[in-house]
């Protein structure tokens, strides 16, 4: 009789399911999209019977971990050059796209209540607005009786793509953060009041615990840990909450083959409906990979997910790939890994 493992449901413990038949397609990196992977996975297993396991580490993990071949495929949200994709011999292609919120531990405010705009987070991320009421984010929430409460800034203490698109649009709306912070996977937090988490799952505990808390994640953690989040003004000047029709409004724009790599960033979109902290997440794989079979199942799953994982996506507000990309990525993208 075949043993079963079991589903590993723990966010950051990674999704695993095989049998004695059948090894599992292995994967590493990003925690913004392990939520829908996770999904995918479990019903991609029980269709076919092929095992995802996928370690939610963070991007910069996943990158180390594909590069060192001992995964199937990387996932990350920083997307990689494309002379290193070069260099190393891989392909990249995006295969979700979602959004990055700000969240906040605030007693007394409804979700989406309060408001604030790219310039006055930066403030706060650099540790300049130090109280939740000073003047420039009290005049953005006329009537709002705002707490003389310290702020504590909660970031990713691991090298994450989350980080990357995050410092990504703090960079593009604050000359200030651009020249004395910038973006990356890892930056240096410059504000006095600031405390670390791993993966999304810990940038959410965190906020959820230390009162007067901001931070920011993946919006399916908001959802699954019912997370107060700010409102965000976007490049049209109208304020607008996350959810899949701001991020697919953020999307609407991409030009996906306009750089290597398809690492297209939408921070900052143009659209009245548009979510500023709009991103994609991608696979990294090998053009000749070492084992091909593998290699192979693996594309076999996303060709899955891109087809009939849509719904599933919608319900964690995530958004899916339209399917003329989708169709661009097997044609362009895939015939370069030689299976």
């Amino acid at each position: 009789m075949l043993k079963m493992k079991s589903l590993i449901a723990a966010i950051g413990l990674g999704v695993v399911s095989a049998t004695t038949w059948a090894a599992d397609i292995t994967g590493a990196g990003a925690t913004f999209p392990y939520p829908i992977y996770a999904k995918w996975a479990e019903a991609y297993k029980k269709e076919t019977g092929i095992g995802l396991n996928y370690q939610s580490i963070g991007s910069s993990g996943g990158i180390r971990q594909i590069r060192a071949k001992t995964v199937t495929f990387g996932a990350t949200d920083a997307p990689v050059p494309g002379a290193d994709l070069d260099k190393d011999g891989m392909v990249q292609f995006p295969a979700i796209i979602g959004g990055t919120v700000p969240v906040v531990n605030l007693e007394g405010f409804k979700p989406g209540e309060l408001r604030i705009t790219g310039p006055v987070m930066a403030e706060m991320f650099m540790g300049k607005i130090s109280k939740w009421n000073d003047p420039k984010f009290a005049a953005l929430n006329p009537g709002k009786k705002l707490p003389d409460q310290a702020i504590t800034v909660v970031h990713r203490a691991d090298g994450s793509g989350t980080t990357f698109n995050w410092t990504d649009y703090l960079t593009a709306i604050s000359k200030e953060w651009a020249d004395t912070v910038g973006k990356g996977a890892a930056v240096k937090w410059p504000a006095a009041s600031s405390v670390g988490g791993k993966g999304n799952e810990g940038v959410a505990a965190n906020v959820s615990r230390v009162k007067g808390a901001i931070g920011y994640v993946e919006y399916a953690y908001v959802k699954k840990n019912n997370m107060n989040f700010l409102q965000l003004q976007n490049a049209d000047g109208k304020y607008v909450s996350p959810d899949d029709l701001t991020f697919a409004a953020a999307a609407a724009g991409a030009d996906w083959f306009s750089v290597p790599g398809m690492g297209v960033s939408m921070v900052n979109a143009k659209g009245a409906n548009a979510w500023p902290v709009s991103t994609a997440s991608f696979i990294v794989m090998y053009k000749e990979p070492t084992d091909k079979a593998l290699s192979k199942d693996a594309l076999k799953f996303f060709d899955w997910a891109f087809a009939k994982g849509k719904n599933m996506a919608a319900e964690l507000d995530y958004v899916a790939l339209p399917d003329a990309l989708t169709k661009q990525i097997r044609e362009r993208v895939w015939t370069q890994i030689k299976n």
